[in-house]
């Protein structure tokens, strides 16, 4: 069964960090291009950051650009998610997602499997 889960989430304070992981079960994450997305409560749900399978290029939004960083270690499988300087406004439910291809997927369209979702407070 193909499926991702991710970890990690939790509260931190302002200027705090967290790591998200986003592992995969039943395929190899080599092939694979991962998106990071979150959706805070009465928002819709926006893309973070996304990271091909093949050459590794990424792409981050601007609200978390310099604060934020994607990798990936597909000897363990994973996707990471590296959360620094963290604001109130990063607060939401913290979603991965997958789609076998080589570039990058930035819209949440074009992803066929997601995660439940690790919930992200920041607050003091």
């Amino acid at each position: 069964q193909v499926q991702v889960v991710e970890s990690g989430g939790g509260l931190v304070q302002p200027g705090g960090s967290l790591r998200l992981s986003c592992a995969a079960s039943g395929f190899t994450l080599d092939y694979y291009a991962i998106g990071w997305f979150r959706q805070a409560p009465g928002k819709e749900r926006e893309g973070v950051s996304c990271i091909s399978s093949s050459d590794n290029i990424t792409y981050y939004a601007d609200s978390v650009k310099g604060r934020f960083n994607i990798s990936r270690d597909n000897a363990r499988n994973t996707v990471y998610l590296q959360m620094n300087s963290l604001k109130p406004e990063d607060t939401a439910f913290y979603y991965c997602a997958a789609v076998q291809r080589r570039t990058i997927a930035i819209m949440s369209h074009e992803y066929d499997y997601w995660g439940q979702g690790t919930r992200v407070t920041v607050s003091s």
